[in-house]
């Protein structure tokens, strides 16, 4: 048996639509697996120089030519950009019969490649359960990813299978229970980026100069110890929230009260009222889940639940000098750019 990769059977030309973050990885992992890569499409100058680092020799070409030339057809492009996409590709005559068409967003399943069924295509929803940075790095941390798989069970072989070439661990998952998937995993990474930058302006503003140097091992240790804690539940225990540690966890409800204090001190003197309403809401919520899992008696997460009592969940915090309502605050959102509708799923 050959080891060159692409003297295996059954390698298929790729096209990758979208040159983002997850296209050109997703491409040159499949490249690495002997598919060769035989168009792809870059809008942006960011697009253009990811795929010359990850895709180096592969053509540049349009939407449409990357499609004409594909037996499989990569599409990564952000969700709500996809069924436009699809569509029109399928209003023009597009999509080839027999073609494989792979998408990678979260949040669909197959129904979104109707169009493109309909032309006689392949459809597979191939989603990789990892953050990607469109570098090389990414490649090795595919290895052993967990890929949600929603295809029609004819086909679901074929997903299955280009998951495991690029080193994936596939899990099927249903067409109605994409939203639910999609939503867990973005609650988990993106808000803990979220918390982490929070905890960051707080310990900024005790005076600490390297939150994150500060932050990592207690981060690491926690993070690894809900995950074990997740696992060895086997889906029947309490899970992940024994690992709770803490104020919450001893019902020491005076800390928490200084806590939600200093914070709403915080908020009102920045305008970052997002951290003591974000504690708030956490603290309710490790209370209410260390209460059922027997780790509180309801005295104590009675006692925890007073001490949150004037942190507001809408927009506010608590007032530093009486314990009730709301510090005004700014909006300090900004725009961070943005990117092409095509690219960087």
């Amino acid at each position: 048996m050959s080891a060159d990769p692409a003297a295996r059977p059954g390698r298929l030309g790729v096209g990758v639509v979208g040159a983002g973050r997850v296209g050109a990885v997703l491409g040159s992992a499949l490249r690495g697996a002997g598919h060769p890569v035989v168009a792809v499409s870059a809008v942006s100058q960011a697009s253009r120089e990811r795929a010359a680092t990850l895709l180096p020799g592969v053509p540049v070409v349009d939407v449409p030519e990357v499609v004409r030339r594909a037996e499989l057809v990569l599409l990564a492009v952000p969700d709500d950009a996809l069924p436009g996409l699809v569509r029109g590709l399928a209003e023009t005559g597009g999509w080839q019969p027999g073609q494989i068409v792979v998408h990678t967003s979260g949040r669909f399943g197959v129904d979104v490649l109707a169009p493109a069924r309909a032309a006689g295509v392949i459809p597979l929803a191939l989603h990789p359960a990892m953050t990607f940075t469109g570098t090389s790095l990414d490649l090795a941390r595919l290895v052993g990813c967990a890929f949600a798989v929603t295809a029609p069970a004819p086909v679901l072989p074929i997903g299955q299978a280009l998951v495991v070439e690029v080193g994936g661990e596939p899990v099927v998952l249903a067409e109605e229970a994409r939203g639910l998937y999609h939503a867990g995993l973005a609650h988990a990474a993106n808000h803990l980026v979220v918390l982490v930058a929070q905890a960051a302006q707080v310990l900024r503003a005790a005076g600490v100069g390297e939150p994150g140097r500060v932050l990592r091992p207690l981060l690491d240790a926690a993070l690894d110890g809900a995950l074990r804690a997740e696992d060895a539940a086997g889906g029947d225990g309490p899970g992940a929230i024994t690992a709770l540690t803490g104020p919450v966890r001893r019902g020491d409800a005076g800390t928490v009260q200084e806590h939600a204090v200093t914070l709403a001190a915080l908020g009102a003197a920045t305008g970052a009222v997002d951290v003591p309403t974000g504690y708030g809401a956490l603290a309710r919520a490790a209370t209410s889940r260390a209460l059922a899992a027997g780790l509180l008696v309801p005295a104590e997460a009675e006692r925890v639940l007073d001490a949150l009592a004037g942190i507001n969940a809408a927009p506010g915090a608590l007032d530093p000098q009486d314990g009730t309502g709301a510090a005004p605050g700014r909006d300090d959102r900004q725009d961070d750019g943005g990117t092409s509708p095509q690219e960087d799923a």
